[in-house]
């Protein structure tokens, strides 16, 4: 584990304007494996990596795009507090698993997150009213 409590990238959400060509590209042309669906998003998986396709009007695409670091549940709460010192947040977590959303200096988009994306399948398995088909 590093000092700061970033053990890596966790998921990469990337804003797009529509859901079926992107899902197509991702999957069709890359070969992502897709996990789960829904009327807004799609979750994806290439090898280690968790890729989130997430509906944004096409004005703001790239609005909605962030990189998530992954960060284990006992170091969250002591960076995310050093992080609400020293940036502006940008978005409330409503989602499972702890998350912080906040920028950069430069305005990038970022988030702390406690989970992986076996543990968002989880959870939307066991909740099946939110409308996320798991595949």
């Amino acid at each position: 584990m590093s000092l700061s409590g970033i053990r890596g990238l966790n998921h990469l959400t990337l804003a797009v304007t529509d859901l079926s060509r992107s899902v197509d590209f991702y999957a069709g042309v890359l070969g992502f494996q897709l996990r789960a669906h829904w009327a807004t998003g799609a979750y994806l998986e290439a090898g280690s990596l968790w890729l989130c396709l997430a509906v944004e009007d096409g004005a703001t695409a790239a609005g909605g795009t962030h990189y998530a670091f992954d960060v284990g549940e006992a170091d969250f709460a002591a960076l995310a507090d050093r992080v609400r010192q020293g940036a502006r947040l940008w978005k409330d977590n409503t989602s499972e698993g702890a998350s912080l959303y906040f920028l950069d200096p430069d305005g990038h988009r970022l988030e702390l997150h406690v989970g992986s994306l076996e543990t968002r399948l989880a959870h939307y398995r066991d909740d099946p009213a939110r409308g996320v088909t798991v595949v």
